[in-house]
């Protein structure tokens, strides 16, 4: 290969000095914030998980189903949130006021579903988890402790709700410090009471699995109240808040074209969690023992992961505000830089996590075999990391460009026309050993990859939508 060929990959791939020093001024508070949210639910995780091993497994089954709460929330402001970005690249704070406004109404449409489907049938979508060779007891001891754990969990939504409407959309006018500030004070305030109401120190009751749900509640009104009263208390720093809620309106044009591209990124949200939520329940027909080894390995890969989602956020901050102001050059060049970035990052973090695969299912009072399937789940995790930090890019690239379409078919696609169907079958109609079966599933990744590769270089998400 020729200098010249070497020279022209380096400057494709590698910034200089003020270029990541504008990606970090972003990335590190996300990082930062990702970080703590990740370690203090490994020590919930761990704390739930010394109670015992049925507990654990009810927790993380509720988990997975308000997971796809979380993503329906952050898919339903994804669509104004990419406006609003680029927005904020044009200095345009009446768009702005309309797309917080939009936010909130997609809020509250999306609460209002979670508490009906919730409260109507929790029964059975814990009981989904439930694999067939489960005794009556433990499958009773289950639905009773993820219930109770639910139940309390569904008064925390609006203050989370009101969380991600606050503070992405401080995130997509460059903030990332105050969301990072209330988030590590609210979880401080989590890890805090997790300790006294799991296990009743101090005088408190102990409270085991309900402990951890009012924790977490706690939590959550913690950090919406700092977030917006910081937020309305800096108003001539922030100004697209004066006058926000002095009117419903948001004019029609630009609801439809809000609409139009927030809504497939709202099913891509909703299709995408329930795939992750299948894939447990896929790979649940194994046994509680897989579910609860599979929530150890996610929740301490999470800690990992913080570098290339970080990433994710930071790069969609970068690319909206750069097309928001017509610098498409910019952000052409920004793009395989941004990647490579998270790429390397990746392969970083996925050393480490390999390194302790071992080191945390032991921090479990679970089962041995448990232990062994986590650590293994791990590993795989860890090697297939950098995979997940490409696909992960491209994905918010697309959606950088109002590519939203596109970001549907990429993912949630792929999801319940590869990986599902894969992982169904090899769970429920194989005897292979549910280990090879989970590095079959994670490997799919690949097909996002090349694809994302073909539509990134094709440009085809560079657009300016506020114009």
């Amino acid at each position: 290969m020729s200098s010249l060929s070497l020279k022209k990959i380096k400057n494709t791939l590698i910034g200089d000095k003020n270029f990541y020093s504008k990606v970090f001024i972003i990335l590190i508070p996300m990082i930062v914030q990702n970080t703590v949210t990740n370690v203090v639910s490994l020590l919930d995780n761990v704390m739930v998980g010394r109670v015992g091993t049925i507990q654990m497994s009810a927790v993380a089954v509720v988990n997975q189903l308000l997971f796809v709460f979380s993503l329906c929330i952050f898919g339903g402001l994804a669509g104004a949130g990419i406006f609003s970005a680029q927005f904020a690249g044009a200095k345009d704070d009446d768009g702005m006021r309309y797309c917080f406004r939009m936010k909130c109404y997609v809020g509250i449409l999306m609460l209002i579903l979670a508490f009906v489907i919730f409260l109507l049938f929790p029964d059975k979508l814990i009981s989904a988890y439930l694999a067939e060779g489960t005794s009556y007891e433990d499958a009773a001891a289950t639905l009773y402790y993820g219930k109770q754990y639910l139940f309390i969990m569904l008064i925390g939504l609006i203050p989370f709700a009101l969380s991600q409407i606050y503070s992405s959309t401080l995130r997509e006018l460059g903030e990332t410090k105050l969301p990072m500030i209330a988030t590590v004070i609210a979880i401080i305030t989590n890890l805090v009471f997790n300790y006294l109401l799991i296990f009743g120190k101090f005088g408190f009751p102990k409270l085991g699995v309900a402990g951890a749900a009012v924790a977490t509640v706690l939590s959550r009104y913690v950090e919406a109240l700092i977030i917006m009263i910081f937020t309305h208390t800096k108003a001539k720093r922030f100004t697209f808040v004066k006058g926000v809620y002095a009117s419903p309106k948001i004019p029609v044009s630009l609801s439809k074209k809000i609409i139009r591209s927030g809504f497939p990124l709202l099913i891509n949200e909703f299709l995408w969690s329930l795939s992750m939520a299948m894939l447990l329940q896929c790979y649940s027909v194994r046994g509680l023992h897989v579910v609860a080894a599979s929530n150890i390995a996610g929740t301490a890969a999470n800690l990992f992961n913080v570098a290339f989602i970080s990433m994710g956020g930071a790069l969609s901050i970068m690319l909206g505000q750069a097309l928001g102001a017509g610098n498409n050059e910019k952000a052409k060049d920004m793009v395989w830089k941004l990647i490579s970035l998270s790429v390397f990052l990746s392969i970083i973090m996925g050393s480490l996590l390999a390194l302790l695969s071992k080191a945390f299912p032991l921090m479990y009072n679970t089962e041995s075999d448990v232990r062994h399937i986590a650590t293994y789940f791990l590993l795989i995790l860890a090697l297939i990391m950098p995979v997940n930090a490409f696909s992960h890019c491209c994905y918010f690239i697309m959606r950088s460009g109002g590519r939203t379409i596109i970001t549907f078919l990429f993912d949630s696609v792929i999801m319940w026309g590869v990986n599902i169907p894969i992982a169904f079958a090899l769970s429920s109609h194989t005897n292979l050993n549910i280990v090879t079966v989970y590095l079959l599933v994670q490997s799919l990744d690949i097909i996002k990859c090349i694809l994302g590769f073909i539509l990134v270089k094709k440009g085809i998400w560079i657009r300016n939508i506020v114009k």
